[in-house]
């Protein structure tokens, strides 16, 4: 059963405007009786600031009248509140996060340039000229915009901003080197170079050194 858009501030107006009994009220607003009582007692935790169903477009007059004339009787919605639906837009931002965006924005530009306008605008929710803005520094508020991982400020999860990197780097032919092998080759050169001069402080006291290893024996393969 479809049920108004505000049930507590509906279930107020009715309790406070009609003579409709509490079963009635919570019926037709989906609550408890023990709901309506306490809204009528006042004892609920926040002040209720009634809604008119009637005025509203839920519930005709001639419904409350038949409901007040006979107890038994259940009165019926005219419509049922309309429902969000997700557009194609961009990506919806809390209110106490949009101030962040530009953040957000300033970051990916410094840290990715290879991310497109279109990218970061659905990633972020907002607009190109924004973007724009922002990248050739000429944003009304640019002095005080600094740039801050987008994930951290709450703005995309770190999912999101991962995969729009690499489908970013890999439109732009870009190929992240990985140092790793890099790093490692150093660190075990370095220890070959110890072992090395090890062997031969101990051949210069007559023990016997080791087979000498070399770097470039060891990555000849």
């Amino acid at each position: 059963m479809a049920q108004p858009l505000m049930p507590h501030a509906t279930a107020s107006w009715l309790v406070e405007n009609t003579a409709l009994t509490f079963e009635q009220i919570a019926d037709f607003c989906g609550l408890h009786i023990l709901e309506v009582q306490a809204i009528a007692d006042e004892n609920t935790p926040t002040k209720l600031i009634g809604r008119d169903p009637v005025r509203s477009g839920e519930l005709a007059q001639s419904e409350i009248d038949k409901a007040q004339a006979n107890p038994d009787y259940r009165m019926t919605m005219l419509k049922g509140p309309e429902q969000l639906r997700r557009t194609k837009g961009p990506r919806y931002t809390p209110v106490s996060k949009r101030q962040d965006k530009p953040d957000g924005i300033a970051w990916i530009v410094r840290n990715h340039p290879e991310v497109t306008d279109a990218q970061i605008s659905k990633l972020i929710g907002t607009t190109k000229t924004t973007i724009a803005t922002i990248r050739d520094k000429s944003h009304w508020n640019i002095q005080n915009i600094t740039p801050k991982d987008p994930v951290t400020l709450g703005l995309c999860s770190q999912r999101e901003l991962d995969a729009l990197i690499a489908a970013a780097a890999k439109k732009a032919g870009i190929v992240h080197e990985d140092r790793t092998f890099g790093a490692d080759r150093d660190a075990l050169i370095e220890q070959l170079r110890a072992e090395r001069e090890a062997a031969a402080h101990a051949g210069e006291e007559g023990i016997p050194a080791p087979h000498e290893i070399t770097a470039e024996n060891l990555f000849r393969k």
